[in-house]
């Protein structure tokens, strides 16, 4: 009875030493789902959209069985005795179905029903992108699909060749089969079961044909649009369901509409309509309905610009591949925002428009959107409900936004409540009080300056050898662009070591060592520990911050259960795992969970400011801003990079001054990267201010990239 007492006793003692921290908590909380309720609102359109989450079960040419995560938006005006033309949106590299959202949203709003799926290795979807095959590819030059093998410049999907083509599914020639083959280098000959691609639309025929199914959909209006890595998919399910009847229904597309995608060598058929030849006579068997390319001016993907290193402008829009898209007639300029061989009926029509805007925020662009409104009304025959404008996607993505960051909020608020329970003290020591480990002035900057070109001249190299070059087994590192992220920790790790341990050495074998674990971060500030790493400060901060990542992972859970909604902005954040995507967080936990405390030992105990210590609003600004410095300023440097040279209208930096190898997804990924490395500024900062140790901000921004990098981007393999 005594222990029960005392037990009750010492709760009712911690809800009064920590009233306020839970008043803020509860307050965190309840904004969190006041705005994921409201983005639900806005999601569902106020009741006029029923949408639904699920899997689609599908099986692959090689009969293996998968299922595929989905988004479906339906009208309340789409009914099986009113079926409502239906559009199948497919998502980009890295990305899954919510990224599709803002298109889905509006179509669903204006009339039409709406399917977004998780492709091959995103999302919930339970394969990997190699489920979608590899053939032989062409590595030289640009390769539009009307090249022979005979020029020998068609190699195996292996090694080096994967760096240099790991995101250019577009040299793959999906469409004949001579070149979906693994071809022998030797002899020449096919080599059937070997490399040869299984599924180009990486899941989006499955998808198209479960849509023409239901019952409110009507078959004889449907399209598709994709986004990047999707307007290949896109392409692809067009292709594959030209004249194809399902239910005895003609189902072929009735437009193919792509957000930042490449096009290649077409021709027209008998009667006008864009076509591919695919035995190289002059009428082709498979051909596109009213084709619209949406193309984004400061597209970072040299492949989106027809091969081109400036921006998107007149000679893209005049050359070759262009012309031959649009396909103007005799005497006739290509422009851009025309519509040429207008006949929407026959479908004919073909147009590519240019937005002032950059590859990943295509999927967020209102005309880009108003514009595929418009054109989807006059590919179907069927009006718009509303007006093309009339647009509140962002509103939701706002909101989806602001929950996010509340909940990273109330994840470090739960996290500072250990500090009112007594076993946990030590984790909340606080910054040892050692003035003369403090460093200011030029000395300061001199080891910020080093730190922030260190990052700046190994990200763009470091990045892209991980993503595809670097001997990384596969099947147990199967995130590609974590593997990316993975190597430039590594080297990363490998540097701060070198600057840790050389000196450390040099001077214990002088016998002047000045430095201990607490000037480090990793020690208590007393004798006992202060000499030795300590690893039971180090356990006790990894339980109070799994604690609070496993609050924050349970909002992500309700608001998916609940609301369809995970956290993100832009990009795919935090989301719940399947046990595949559980098990590769596990994988990569370690190697990003040793980076962030040396960097963060580095950055805010090893370069400590004067006034870290200090409490109030204005002290912790006067020091975070230099420390985020630390973190984030050589990214901000390759950003400059990259668009200033762009926005001049030479070209991107990174293909201007290394190649267009480095180009592309780690380049356009910034956007999203820098304020994401910004907010882990903050959130380590506040924890080092509280704690007084690195590990407690370390292990929670590490938790934190990991979840991202590993929660819904792209997986090589699904076990």
């Amino acid at each position: 009875m005594r222990t029960v007492k005392a037990f009750f006793a010492e709760i009712a003692n911690f809800i009064v030493r920590a009233k306020k921290p839970l008043i803020v908590l509860g307050s965190f909380l309840a904004a969190t789902f006041l705005c994921v309720g409201l983005a639900d609102g806005v999601q569902k359109d106020w009741g006029n959209i029923q949408v639904t989450s699920g899997m689609i079960n599908a099986t692959t040419v090689d009969n293996e069985d998968y299922s595929m995560g989905y988004k479906l938006y339906v009208p309340k005006s789409a009914t099986q005795g009113n079926p409502a033309p239906a559009v199948l949106c497919l998502h980009g590299y890295q990305n899954d179905h919510e990224t599709s959202a803002g298109y889905a949203l509006e179509i669903a709003r204006h009339g039409y029903v709406a399917l977004a799926i998780d492709e091959f290795g995103h999302g919930a979807t339970t394969i990997g992108i190699a489920a979608r095959g590899w053939v032989n590819h062409k590595v030289s030059n640009v390769n539009y699909g009307w090249e022979s093998e005979a020029d020998k410049t068609y190699s195996f999907i292996s090694g080096p060749d994967r760096y240099k083509v790991m995101m250019n599914f577009s040299n793959i020639d999906f469409f004949i089969d001579k070149y979906s083959k693994s071809i022998d280098p030797d002899t020449g000959d096919a080599i059937v079961d070997e490399n040869y691609i299984k599924d180009a639309s990486m899941g989006g025929i499955a998808a198209y044909t479960w849509l023409a199914t239901q019952n409110f959909v009507d078959k004889t209006k449907m399209a598709v649009t994709g986004h990047s890595m999707g307007t290949w998919a896109a392409w692809s399910v067009s292709a594959a369901m030209c004249d194809a009847q399902i239910e005895g229904v003609d189902v072929t597309p009735r437009a193919t509409i792509l957000q930042a995608g490449e096009i290649f060598k077409t021709t027209r058929d008998g009667d006008g309509r864009m076509a591919y030849d695919s035995d190289e006579d002059s009428v082709a068997d498979i051909y596109w309905n009213n084709p619209l390319l949406l193309s984004a001016k400061y597209d970072e993907f040299n492949m989106f610009r027809d091969y081109q290193s400036p921006p998107n402008g007149d000679l893209v829009i005049n050359g070759e591949p262009s012309r031959n898209f649009l396909n103007p007639g005799t005497g006739e300029e290509a422009e851009w925002n025309k519509t040429f061989h207008e006949d929407f009926a026959l479908g004919t029509s073909v147009r590519r428009n240019l937005y002032n805007t950059n590859h990943r925020l295509l999927t967020h662009h209102r005309a880009a959107i108003a514009d595929t409104l418009e054109w989807l009304s006059l590919s179907s025959g069927v009006s718009l409900s509303l007006d093309k404008t009339n647009q509140t996607f962002l509103v939701k993505e706002v909101l989806v936004f602001v929950a996010m960051i509340l909940a990273m909020a109330s994840a470090v608020t739960f996290i500072m409540l250990f500090k009112h329970v007594r076993w946990f003290e030590p984790v909340f020591a606080g910054i040892a009080v050692r003035p003369e480990k403090e460093k200011k002035g030029w000395k300061w900057w001199k080891a910020a300056l080093l730190t922030m070109a260190i990052s700046a001249l190994t990200y763009p190299f470091m990045t892209q050898l991980g993503h595809g070059l670097f001997p990384l087994p596969e099947q147990v590192f199967s995130m590609t662009i974590g593997n990316g992220f993975l190597v430039w920790y590594l080297i990363l790790i490998l540097v701060m070591l070198g600057f840790t341990l050389i000196p450390w050495f040099r001077k214990k074998k002088k016998g002047v060592l000045d430095t201990d674990f607490v000037d480090m971060g990793m020690a208590r500030d007393d004798e006992a520990h202060k000499h030795k790493f300590d690893w039971a400060l180090l356990a006790k901060s990894a339980i109070v911050v799994f604690a609070g990542v496993i609050w924050m992972y349970l909002q992500v859970v309700i608001s998916q259960a609940l609301f369809q909604l995970d956290f993100r902005f832009i990009w795919p954040f935090f989301k719940a795992f399947n046990g595949a995507r559980f098990l590769q967080f596990l994988v990569y936990l370690p190697i990003f969970a040793i980076f962030f405390i040396l960097n963060n030992s580095k950055i805010f105990a090893g370069n400590r400011l004067p006034g870290t210590n200090e409490t109030g609003f204005l002290s912790f600004i006067k020091v975070w801003w230099k420390y985020a410095l630390c973190m984030v300023g050589g990214i901000l440097f390759i950003i400059l990079l990259e668009y200033i040279p762009f926005f001049a209208g030479i070209g991107p930096g990174a293909d201007l001054v290394f190649s267009t190898t480095f180009g592309g997804p780690f380049m356009s990924l910034l956007i999203v990267f820098a304020p994401q490395v910004i907010v882990f500024s903050l959130i380590c900062t506040y924890c080092y201010k509280k704690t007084g140790n690195v590990f407690v901000g370390a292990m929670l921004v590490a938790i934190l990239a990991c979840w991202i990098i590993t929660g819904g981007s792209a997986m090589m393999y699904s076990f």
